[in-house]
């Protein structure tokens, strides 16, 4: 199967730049898969699609301002205004880097993360983050495609510094630098869990109303957890479909999540998950559990494509 099989021309002019005030305005696309009938709909008649008895099953990852900007060490780069990263001029030491996964250490902050220039960033490079270099990284690692293993340097507090010099990573398609208000819209409602570089896109449009009147239905829902990494987004290089190979990311299933889903299967009752990253944890987990969801930790690098057998998920709001 070819990755070119599934390109398609989208024109520039009707990819939104700025997201409705009203979240649950948003255009919505139905499918119905028995008769393959296509119908617009908005997002606010969500809850009149599902079915009383549906399980809901959303991503509660929350997003951080992943997206760092500094200079590399001995260059004499000047400090860098956010205001517009995208015009910055890499070749006087400038460095952009997205952090994308944090690794277990002792005590220490080490990332995966993507870094712009890459092909200029050595082993054993220093990089100084943010306007007053508020973060100092070590390079210890190299991958492809501008993938880097970071060592920061300690600090009083690591997510209170990223907080402060850190740009929420809008989606590539967003041309235009993040502002102070994207880091409460590109965000779900129902978010919690601290550890995305991007947002699960799909639950963006709901609202607390929205998820008042699911109740109201009898439709139950629970949450998931899986934070959105290189796994999500990294471009596919490979010509063949198959030949792609997925980054794990980590995720989550509570006692409780775990429970209302078995119970939802075992009452033959639908399971909708909000998003991919929702879709890819469930079927994941439920690979590694032989056909059951359990609770716990573990590694998704589940990479769905035509063909692969849904054995949990029955509908899809992507």
């Amino acid at each position: 199967m070819l990755v070119s099989d599934f390109d398609n021309h989208l024109p520039p002019e009707l990819i939104a730049q700025e997201p409705l005030p009203d979240r649950a305005a948003s255009r919505l696309l139905r499918l119905d898969r028995r008769s393959g009938a296509f119908a617009d709909r908005v997002f606010r008649e969500l809850p009149a699609l599902l079915r009383s008895g549906d399980l809901v099953v959303f991503n509660d990852t929350r997003v951080f301002p992943a997206r760092l900007y500094g200079h590399r060490s001995g260059s004499r780069a000047q400090p860098i205004s956010p205001r517009n990263p995208a015009a910055h001029d890499f070749l006087q030491g400038r460095v952009e880097v997205l952090l994308t996964r944090r690794l277990p250490g002792a005590g220490e902050e080490v990332w995966e993360a993507l870094v712009h220039p890459g092909r200029k960033i050595g082993m054993g490079e220093r990089l100084f983050l943010g306007e007053h270099a508020e973060l100092e990284a070590e390079v210890i690692a190299r991958g492809a495609f501008g993938e880097r293993t970071l060592r920061f340097s300690p600090v009083p507090d690591f997510f209170a510094a990223v907080e402060r010099i850190g740009h929420v990573p809008l989606p590539p398609y967003i041309a235009r630098p993040d502002r102070l208000a994207d880091r409460d819209r590109y965000q779900t409602v129902y978010a919690s869990e601290r550890g995305s570089v991007a947002a699960p896109t799909a639950g963006l449009h709901f609202t607390l109303e929205i998820l008042a009147q699911m109740r109201e239905r009898g439709i139950e829902t629970a949450a998931v957890t899986l934070h959105v990494g290189l796994g999500t987004f990294q471009p596919v290089h490979v010509e063949q479909v198959e030949e792609h190979r997925m980054h794990s990311e980590g995720y989550s299933i509570s006692t409780e999540a775990a429970a209302q889903i078995h119970r939802a299967l075992a009452a033959r009752r639908r399971v909708v998950a909000i998003g991919t990253t929702t879709v890819r944890t469930l079927e994941h987990a439920a690979r590694a559990g032989g056909g059951e969801i359990r609770p716990g930790r573990g590694e998704a690098d589940l990479f769905l494509y035509p063909g692969c057998e849904f054995r949990v998920v029955g509908a899809l709001l992507t």
